[in-house]
């Protein structure tokens, strides 16, 4: 494969992509480009520093972190939150992604190795973001327009948290869709990059499919977690926000209605 004719094709379908957004009068009509330019840069940076730190524990652990405190920003920055959640939403995305990556390891149903480590550990990272944004753009949305429900509850003596049950459980659903479609089509509708890369690197397609197996229950499992870490969180408003800002940024008191 030609490094040229990859950045040819590449240029074809971000200018494919541009029109048809820039047709739809879509909004911010640059950010698909400019994603596809920025993954070209940072994929080529990836693989010059892969090149020292596959093989190292701690450059791969370091990296991990990197990976980890990106993550936390893009959610961050998504859901509009409060500063003082940054920390709340980088722990979430730590558990939830540790708890799996180690079960995988700990069973010995994949070689524990730095390469193996950075592989499983960045791919459920990603997800865990995935759904996070998810999580907590559905619940925002979901608060506002079940405003009225939630104040009902509340009035009637019901807790933070009941009030909002119907809200989170709907949210945890949708933000968990992805992740559940991705792996009930595998096989079917899609190859997934896991079980393409190990077969393109020389494996088996047995093995390739162990591999993507683990992968996918290990996605699930860390989606799970994020939503029940989201909902322990956010699922018990005190204050009822209003519609600019779903989870963090201007509130108002539950009890004083809408402005």
């Amino acid at each position: 494969m030609s490094i040229w004719l990859t950045l040819a094709a590449v240029a074809v379908l971000a200018a494919i992509t541009l029109s048809i957004v820039l047709v739809l009068r879509l909004e911010h009509p640059w950010l698909q480009p400019w994603a596809i330019a920025r993954a070209a840069v940072q994929l080529g940076i990836l693989t010059v520093i892969l090149a020292g730190v596959i093989s190292n524990v701690l450059w791969v652990a370091l990296f991990l972190v990197v990976m980890v405190l990106a993550a936390t920003w893009v959610v961050f920055r998504r859901l509009g939150l409060a500063r003082r959640f940054l920390p709340i939403i980088s722990g979430t995305i730590i558990v939830a992604a540790a708890i799996p990556t180690t079960a995988i390891f700990v069973t010995g149903a994949v070689e524990f190795s730095p390469r193996y480590v950075l592989a499983v550990g960045g791919i459920i990272v990603g997800n865990t973001m995935t759904v996070s944004t998810l999580m907590g753009r559905s619940l925002g949305s979901l608060i506002v327009s079940q405003r009225d429900e939630i104040e009902a509850w509340l009035s009637v003596g019901a807790t933070p948290r009941r009030a909002a049950l119907r809200a989170v459980r709907s949210a945890a659903s949708t933000a968990l869709i992805p992740s559940t479609d991705q792996t009930r089509t595998t096989g079917i509708v899609t190859l997934p990059g896991a079980f393409v890369g190990a077969v393109f690197a020389g494996a088996s397609p047995l093995v390739a499919a162990e591999f993507q197996l683990l992968v996918l229950a290990a996605i699930l499992a860390a989606g799970a977690i994020t939503v029940a870490l989201f909902s322990a969180t956010f699922g018990a408003p005190e204050v009822l926000p209003l519609a600019d800002s779903p989870l963090g940024g201007r509130v108002v008191p539950a009890s004083l209605g809408a402005p």
